[in-house]
């Protein structure tokens, strides 16, 4: 995932560790991590996350 401000790294662990809470699956070897946020970042640093960036610009809508 390049191109990531930091702000949107952030929401998207965020997303994807408020999902593994609630019982989504984990998509990454855990490795004795318990914590939702570790494993978040785990899979983010993977780029293993089902997650995808739309960002509004004024003459185009940009996915990232």
């Amino acid at each position: 995932m390049e191109n990531l401000t930091r702000y949107e790294k952030a929401r998207i662990i965020g997303a994807r560790a408020l999902q593994i809470s609630m019982g989504a699956p984990i998509l990454t070897d855990r490795k004795n991590e318990m914590n939702p946020i570790d494993i978040a970042k785990k899979e983010f640093a993977e780029n293993s996350i089902p997650i995808t960036i739309k960002r509004d610009m004024p003459e185009k809508v940009e996915v990232v």
